[in-house]
């Protein structure tokens, strides 16, 4: 069974409910229906009932069993607005922009459904930037606690089963923080293991990467790594981690033997790999993808109090499901 088949079949179990924001977007509506008819999660589209219809319609879809939530007629609307300016009226918010922001910003509307309890997950990006999905969730949901900033991994599932658990793999951060400090790099580390253990059911096995093991090489990016694993201890001492590693090290027996033996990690099939910055990772999981054939998942969003994800804008219906898939297991933890 494939990684991605193992995730919808645990999303099945406990089928939570995910707002879709972009709801009258022709690839998110498609998905929406399938989503619905396979079992993997309960769905809201937030949007204009009428805009939405005729998208279902243009494109032969039902939207029977799925629910279509319009912020100008939502019982909750002034609610949320409510709220959203009691969330941010120190950032200098009025009423009238949240209510703005409600009513007409289907991003905000929808993750004010999740503050609210109102949803479990919510999706969006298929026609909005990460920023702009990402911008109300820090805003609104915030971080978990214990994890100073948001981050992505994606999961690596290779042809071989010689790396990682069974062939799947863990790359982070791949997609949001451009060159993260130490404090930024441990939280990335502690995020994706926390990831690791909610969408794979397996242990973490987490290794830092640099270009340097174990102090063979001195710059100050192999000092921050450094820092990042020591600080990664803090936050989650009973976590299998350790750097800096390189690759080989992080990965082949008989190299970790020589480069750092007595690694709880290194060589012993590391399952979560974290790159020392966005450089490393975007080009590594790319490689691994091209070179080795590996399917790539994500990138999943990590470390909100409640689940938010991003799309690609060039995302198919088949990866809007993956996706959503993903989500509604995250909310089950």
């Amino acid at each position: 069974m494939s990684v991605i088949d193992q995730i919808k079949a645990k999303a099945k179990t406990n089928v939570k409910h995910i707002v879709l924001a972009e709801g009258d977007e022709p690839r998110t509506v498609q998905a929406a229906a399938k989503i619905v008819a396979e079992g993997l999660a309960r769905i809201s589209l937030v949007g204009s009932p009428e805009k939405i219809q005729k998208v279902a319609q243009e494109t032969g879809t039902d939207l029977k069993d799925v629910q279509i939530v319009d912020p100008a007629t939502w019982p909750k609307s002034e609610a949320y607005a409510q709220k959203l300016c009691e969330l941010r009226q120190k950032k200098g918010m009025t009423m009238e922009q949240a209510t703005d922001l409600v009513y007409h910003n289907t991003l905000y509307f929808a993750t004010m459904m999740l503050k609210m309890d109102d949803a479990d997950g919510m999706v969006a990006g298929a026609i909005n930037s990460t920023g702009n999905v990402l911008r109300p969730a820090l805003q609104i949901i915030k971080m978990a606690p214990g994890i100073s900033t948001a981050s992505s991994c994606f999961i690596m599932e290779l042809p071989t089963k010689e790396y990682g658990s069974d062939g799947v793999m863990l790359f982070g951060d791949c997609a949001v923080n451009i060159e993260p400090n130490s404090d930024e790099l441990a939280a990335i580390a502690v995020a994706t293991a926390n990831t690791c253990k909610s969408l794979l059911g397996v242990e973490p096995k987490v290794a830092m990467l640099s270009f340097s093991t174990k102090g063979s090489a001195k710059h100050d990016t192999v000092t921050r790594v450094q820092e990042a694993t020591a600080k990664a201890h803090e936050l989650a001492p009973d976590l299998a981690l350790d750097g800096e590693l390189q690759a080989d090290a992080a990965l082949v027996e008989t190299v970790a033997n020589l480069k750092a033996p007595g690694s709880p990690v290194a060589g012993k099939n590391p399952n979560v790999l974290i790159f020392p910055n966005l450089g490393a990772g975007n080009i590594g999981y790319k490689l691994v993808q091209r070179l080795a054939g590996a399917k790539a998942i994500g990138p999943i969003i990590q470390g909100l109090a409640k689940p938010v994800n991003d799309l690609s804008r060039g995302c198919n219906v088949e990866e809007i499901i993956n996706t959503v898939a993903a989500v509604a297991v995250i909310a089950q933890g």
